[in-house]
């Protein structure tokens, strides 16, 4: 038995640090349903090379253990669908941008009301409130805007963006460890 056995989470995020925080979840336990878009997916499922059995290996390594459905929540049997879902769901994992669900009715508040017992977690960049909410924050930005460029590479050369995404994977390993005591506190 796992910590987390028993516990469903939702996950709506993509790339890497909301799918990092479900994979932390799923490695305790969780059963994680991935809502990917129909025709698109994860964007990470085209990164590579490597390809495992023509899949990317970055996809396969930040989303095992974890079950994928694919659905457009902007269509009415897609919506109907997700509402199933966060029904059922204990956690709600999200990375869009702050303001983009509250749009289709899927934001903290609408779904708080209606879902009291769910937990909800939004992941970005620079928070969901402040003058640069609205503003993607990858990785690659975080490590430039924080300073850890200028530390790598040559002394008398450009910055260097170091190859592993540790703003994302710390991004995901808080959230993360954000959810699993709101989930005892609830």
């Amino acid at each position: 038995m796992k910590p987390l056995d028993g516990i469903t989470v939702l996950d709506l995020s993509r790339v890497l640090a909301g799918p990092y925080c479900t994979m932390v979840l799923a490695d305790h336990g969780a059963r994680v349903i991935k809502i990917e878009h129909p025709r698109s997916g994860d964007d990470t499922r085209g990164w590579g090379p490597p390809f495992v059995n023509g899949e990317s290996a970055y996809f396969l390594s930040i989303n095992h253990d974890k079950e994928s459905v694919t659905l457009d929540f902007k269509h009415p049997d897609g919506r109907r669908l997700l509402d199933r879902l966060i029904a059922g769901a204990d956690v709600l994992v999200e990375n869009f941008r702050p303001g983009t669900l509250d749009k289709a009715g899927l934001g903290y508040k609408a779904l708080s009301e209606k879902h009291p017992r769910l937990i909800y977690c939004s992941v970005s960049g620079f928070g969901q409130t402040g003058p640069r909410s609205r503003e993607a924050g990858y990785d690659a930005v975080m490590q430039a805007e924080g300073g850890l460029m200028s530390v790598t590479g040559a002394a008398d050369g450009p910055p260097y963006r170091l190859r592993g995404p540790i703003a994302d994977g710390a991004r995901g390993g808080f959230a993360a460890n954000g959810i699993t005591p709101a989930r005892f506190a609830r």
